[in-house]
């Protein structure tokens, strides 16, 4: 059975990165680390600003990469065991990997990253996209 396409409209052509995109966030859409997206206000006439807050207790900044390649926002964690060796009656916390993705809209910039109490920021800008019009001249052909 074939899925039906949110973007098969003949009207919308040309979006077949986008679902492909859409479809690849859907399958990794895993629960860690808990993260929130918010807008901040920065009042009338300013870019529209957003910030992603990832909590990484337990990692370091060195255990952190944060990386943009293509138009995705990669947030990678990876935490090493120490050397020693611990014998634990509980474990419960794990030194675990982590991926997130985020895939940007076009002209998003990263504006910095900041780890501060167990929390990772990362601010997010979009200026506000110059609007043009462009008449099309039509040629008559007989």
């Amino acid at each position: 059975m074939s899925r039906l396409s949110s973007l098969s409209s003949p009207f919308l052509l040309g979006f077949d990165e986008v679902e492909r995109t859409l479809d690849r966030v859907a399958k990794s859409a895993d629960g860690y680390p808990p993260y929130n997206v918010e807008r901040i206000e920065s009042g009338s006439g300013s870019p529209l600003r957003l910030r992603i807050t990832l909590a990484v207790a337990g990692f370091g900044q060195d255990e952190l990469e944060v990386s943009i390649e293509e138009k995705e926002l990669t947030i990678r964690g990876r935490q090493v065991e120490d050397g020693e060796e611990r014998i634990f009656l509980h474990r419960g916390i794990a030194a675990r990997q982590f991926q997130r993705t985020f895939v940007l809209a076009e002209g998003m910039n990263v504006l910095g990253a900041e780890l501060r109490n167990g929390l990772l920021s990362i601010d997010l800008v979009r200026p506000e996209p110059v609007r043009q019009a462009k008449r099309i001249d039509i040629v008559s052909r007989s």
